[in-house]
């Protein structure tokens, strides 16, 4: 399976890692992950990728708890469009329940739940066990995120009795405390935040239950949508990887850690393949690059990834049964 996550997920990226001392670009460039990541929140990124730049940025740093205190630096940012349906449910259990039921909107590595036991509830984040780069980094992460939630959504009475981690300390766990305000609890089952089981119950104030009911619809439709996205997944990392060169099936299935052969059984289920694709790509971004630029024709042709002008201009005719000089005097002509 293909595990992505919303590239929101990178909220506030580029200040806390210049906050660190960090080149956000160059760990983006070094982890793989497009370019234009940081600027199309809504995007599909690999969640392996995603991982790997936050263990790139702790190593880096030297900063063992990158992960931690980038996910409060975060905050609900992280949540895109799904934290308005949360702030007006009409109480904290049913915000938790909205993220719950929607998380895979994200984030499909993994799931949001919350587990009630006698005067305790548990919040926390669910994933299938993988041995992936920079899973303690995203375990820290998703414990900072979600204090910052339940902080945004209780405010003064967010008052959590224990921080869980899968893992061991990184660090003396004074620093954690400092962090988080509480002690922190190692080699537990879960990364959660165990806290009063009342809290669940207190209502979310100017909570609009119309606004509600719209942000539901939106993430309804993105829900049937999720399934079909593969397609322009894709062609967003062409155009992002288009210009390196880096767009052979063996690189972008190798990018979303799936085998070239699944890849086109995937695209195949949605009445494409990927040389399809990359070929509609391609003459999407001539045409805009041609009304919009003044660049050469040379120039096009290294920013589109072919091998030399005359594959290009073949192309070109193909697509618009002229070549590209002669396209050019015709547009020329009419203005």
């Amino acid at each position: 399976m293909t595990y992505l996550t919303r590239a929101s997920s990178l909220h506030g990226f580029n200040e806390f890692t210049r906050s660190q001392n960090l080149n956000p670009a160059a760990l983006l460039r070094e982890a793989g992950l497009p370019r234009d990541a940081l600027e199309n929140p809504d995007a599909l990124i690999s969640f392996h990728r995603f991982a790997l730049v936050l263990e790139l940025a702790s190593k880096a740093s030297e900063n063992p708890l990158f992960g931690l205190e980038f996910g409060l630096h975060q905050g609900v940012g992280i949540f895109g469009s799904l934290f308005y349906l949360m702030r007006n449910a009409q109480s904290v259990g049913d915000a938790l329940r909205d993220l719950g039921h929607y998380f895979h909107v994200h984030d499909n590595y993994g799931d949001v739940v919350v587990h009630r036991a006698d005067d305790h509830a548990l919040l926390y984040y669910a994933t299938e066990a993988q041995n992936l780069p920079g899973s303690r980094q995203v375990s820290e992460l998703v414990v900072g995120v979600g204090h910052q939630l339940m902080r945004t959504l209780l405010g003064g009475r967010w008052q959590p009795a224990v921080a869980m981690f899968q893992h061991a300390p990184a660090v003396n766990l004074a620093r954690y405390r400092r962090l988080l305000g509480v002690a922190p609890r190692f080699n537990s089952a879960f990364d959660a935040w165990m806290f009063d089981v009342g809290l669940l119950n207190v209502p979310l104030s100017d909570a609009d239950p119309a606004l509600h009911r719209l942000m539901q619809q939106h993430l309804d439709n993105a829900s049937r949508l999720h399934s079909n996205q593969l397609p322009s997944h894709i062609q967003r990392l062409l155009r992002s990887f288009l210009p390196s060169g880096r767009v052979t099936i063996d690189y972008i299935a190798d990018f979303m850690r799936l085998s070239p052969r699944s890849l086109q059984r995937h695209l195949a289920e949605q009445g494409t393949s990927f040389q399809t694709l990359l070929d509609d790509t391609r003459q999407t971004m001539t045409l805009r690059y041609l009304e919009e630029s003044d660049m050469t024709l040379m120039q096009l042709t290294e920013v589109l990834g072919y091998a030399n002008q005359s594959a290009f201009s073949r192309a070109f005719q193909r697509w618009f049964g002229v070549s590209p000089r002669q396209w050019l005097k015709q547009q020329k002509a009419r203005s």
